[in-house]
């Protein structure tokens, strides 16, 4: 039996997320620095992950690049959702920012180099 999975957009994921989070407060940081090298990176390889996991699995390109985009890009607003608690360092847009081009990078450079 084939499990079937809804389709939905990154925007039907992340706006409720944010509407519900309850963020306690918002970090005040630059574009640049170690810990953006370290968001882009980790989602680029997470997404490149996720995608080569649906690929493994027989699935399509279209459900395997959804996967893996939409599990760097979860993991990456569960970070800052993690961060935004009273004791964190407060949600970021610009590390949620990295995360998103991470994942876009990551999910590139997995198709160039297997496709």
């Amino acid at each position: 039996m084939q499990m079937s999975f809804p389709r939905f957009s990154a925007l039907s994921f992340i706006i409720p997320l944010f509407l519900s989070s309850g963020c306690t407060h918002f970090s005040n940081d630059s574009w640049t620095g170690k810990d953006k090298v370290q968001h882009f990176a980790g989602s680029a390889l997470l997404a490149a992950a996720g995608t080569a996991y649906g690929e493994h699995q027989g699935w399509n390109d279209a459900k395997s690049r959804s996967f893996g985009l939409l599990f760097s890009i979860g993991l990456g607003a569960g970070k800052e959702l993690y961060d935004s608690r009273e004791a964190g360092s407060g949600w970021s847009w610009k590390d949620f920012a990295w995360d998103i081009a991470g994942a876009a990078a990551g999910y590139g450079a997995y198709q160039a180099i297997h496709h």
